[in-house]
């Protein structure tokens, strides 16, 4: 398996999946801290994965969703964004709204 379906398969089996630098226990940039604080803060379930553990994901999900930066939100096999999109719909009550039905 490539590591586009690889990618391909983290997003379609779980509903919300965040790619990031570190851990939600231990995130190792701030802008992976404020994603998961706002999932957090949502009280949503999700899967991390941790892009520092594995350069091929690393790069890969940055093709895979061709959107340059990390973290990415991932919502039932759908790009959302990075956590500045994140916190935007976060504030106006549309992420709440995409994540109420998971």
């Amino acid at each position: 398996m490539n590591i586009q379906e690889r990618i391909k398969q983290q997003v379609t089996e779980s509903p919300v999946v965040l790619y990031m630098k570190g851990t939600p226990d231990f995130p190792q940039c701030g802008f992976s801290s404020r994603a998961v604080q706002i999932l957090h803060l949502l009280t949503v379930d999700f899967e991390a994965v941790n892009v520092l553990a594995d350069d091929e994901v690393r790069q890969g999900i940055k093709d895979y969703g061709n959107w340059p930066t990390i973290p990415q939100l991932y919502v039932k096999g759908e790009l959302v964004g990075g956590s500045d999109i994140m916190f935007e719909m976060y504030e106006s009550g549309e992420l709440a709204d995409l994540l109420k039905n998971i």
